[in-house]
């Protein structure tokens, strides 16, 4: 049986994800009749037709997709490959880190620490949302994404490597002759985590269970901008004692009450790799993870 030709792999794949002939020629450098002929062949090969026409369109047929899924599956690992084993002969070696923008800074630190400062490792930590981070994970672009909530799609592992207690934290002054939980939350205005966190649906069936009325100064989804308002008096926040490390060790800020029930795991996000970037493995063995 002859091997499958890899050159007609890459052209199918560049005019599958194009969708148009003309378009993929113009990017591979090739003329169109000459690309045509390449995808012929590959068909041949297979025995199957991998595109149906709509005009000038180019649509996969069943085949089609399969086909692509393993062609994507190859490639991905050809380029892991390549970049894993440039990246082993070199001196230094990179980890590449994505954050969710609003997650604790401190956290970020904690996690990294083993591999900081070491002359023979370049960290490089990109911040954003959840579904950009997600999609340079599933690249390759990054290592792993660190994130407060685990991600909703499939092909992702959620490693969880923290738990945070929550607390009560403020401004001395705010919590000034008030004495237990329910004294505290109702006798200065708040700084709680927005609506679609899981950290708020756990504090409201706090609120619930305790039967209070709240001033709420403020709904945040950024644990620094939290803390930021913190210090400035603004309310007493809802957050994990991390967030706020050197304020509670300074005096700045006082750490009221712990919140009973209420936990802010933290999570590693990675996908599976033939190649895993060993320095991961080691920033995930010092948090716990086997």
């Amino acid at each position: 049986m002859a091997e499958l030709n890899y050159h007609h792999l890459r052209y199918f794949r560049a005019v599958a994800h194009e969708g148009n002939l003309t378009r993929a020629a113009a990017a591979l450098n090739l003329a169109p009749s000459a690309l045509s002929a390449q995808i012929r062949a590959l068909e041949e090969r297979l025995g199957h037709a991998l595109f149906d026409r709509e005009g000038r369109r180019l649509l996969l047929t069943e085949a089609g997709r399969i086909a692509l899924a393993h062609a994507d599956a190859i490639f991905s690992t050809g380029e892991e490959m390549l970049a894993t084993l440039r990246e082993a002969g070199q001196g230094q070696r990179i980890l590449r880190v994505g954050a969710l923008a609003t997650l604790s800074r401190n956290f970020q630190l904690a996690f990294l620490r083993p591999v900081l400062g070491r002359p023979d490792v370049e960290v490089i930590l990109r911040s954003g949302g959840m579904a950009e981070l997600l999609r340079a994970l599933d690249s390759l672009a990054l290592d792993v994404v660190l994130t407060s909530e685990p991600p909703g799609g499939a092909g992702f592992v959620a490693h969880r490597i923290a738990e945070e207690p929550v607390s009560l934290v403020g401004r001395p002054a705010l919590l000034a002759g008030r004495e237990g939980l329910a004294a505290r939350l109702t006798g200065a205005p708040l700084i709680l985590p927005t609506p679609e966190s899981g950290l708020r649906a756990g504090f409201e069936a706090l609120r619930e269970r305790l039967g209070l009325t709240l001033q709420v100064a403020a709904e945040v989804d950024d644990m620094a901008m939290m803390r930021l308002l913190a210090r400035e008096g603004v309310g007493l926040a809802v957050l994990p004692p991390i967030v706020v490390r050197d304020e509670l060790a300074s005096g700045e800020l006082l750490e009221a009450e712990r919140l009973p029930g209420l936990l802010q795991p933290f999570h590693a996000v990675t996908v599976p790799r033939r190649f895993p970037n060993p320095l991961l493995r080691e920033v995930l063995g010092a948090a716990g993870v086997g």
